[in-house]
């Protein structure tokens, strides 16, 4: 029976979360995500093999369970700044796109985003099961009260409008994975071209002050 760490079962396996997610980072810096088994995890995070089975079936899933773990606090602040219903969406969202593009910049975030993280990406599932889903759902309520609000443009599809600028913060985030010194600069642009996405335009609002 492996020795347990920590003061309890809880915490040991928070220790072993721990370690397999810094392995797993490490192994990224070093190598391509596709030439990574599960053998050079274990052995990274001096876990017997077998043992290693017991946190996950296959890498698919240890991935799928680290981007889970490792997500939760982004998820948790977008969610809190999405919440401030007070405050005016354009400001929720300019907070927002911060937040997101920070991610890179956190060592348990940042191999997501990381040059050559293509195949990392795609071993995430589509739609809910996708641990940023919640996220998007709460860039969607954000766009759909500054709509109801007047704040921003009647955009018609959301989810696709959302889905669309998220390739755009993709792309941010990746560059700040490249060179983190261009962080404030990247979320400059980034809060322009959202923003202006969304913004109402001025002969929409002549047409509603005629109507």
């Amino acid at each position: 029976m492996p020795r347990i760490r920590g003061a309890s079962i809880e915490e040991h396996h928070e220790m072993v979360w721990a370690d397999l997610a810094e392995a797993t980072r490490q192994l990224l810096l070093e190598r391509d995500y596709d030439s990574i088994n599960m053998g050079h995890i274990a052995a990274r995070a001096g876990l017997a093999r077998n043992t290693l089975y017991n946190y996950a079936r296959d890498k698919r899933a240890l991935v799928l369970a680290l981007t889970e773990r490792a997500s939760r606090p982004l998820v948790e602040r977008v969610a809190a700044i999405a919440a401030r219903s007070a405050d005016p969406a354009a400001e929720r969202m300019r907070e927002i796109i911060e937040a997101i593009m920070e991610a890179p910049m956190d060592q348990a975030m940042g191999p997501m985003f990381r040059p050559g993280s293509g195949p990392l990406v795609a071993e995430l599932p589509k739609g809910q099961d996708n641990p940023f889903h919640a996220i998007v759902v709460e860039v969607e309520n954000v766009v759909r009260d500054g709509i109801a609000r007047g704040e921003f443009r009647d955009i018609g599809d959301v989810h696709l409008t959302v889905e669309l600028l998220s390739g755009a913060m993709r792309a941010g985030a990746e560059r700040i994975g490249r060179d983190p010194s261009a962080f404030a600069a990247t979320v400059r642009a980034a809060r322009e071209i959202v923003l202006a996405s969304l913004a109402r335009h001025p002969d929409q609002d002549r047409s509603a002050r005629s109507s």
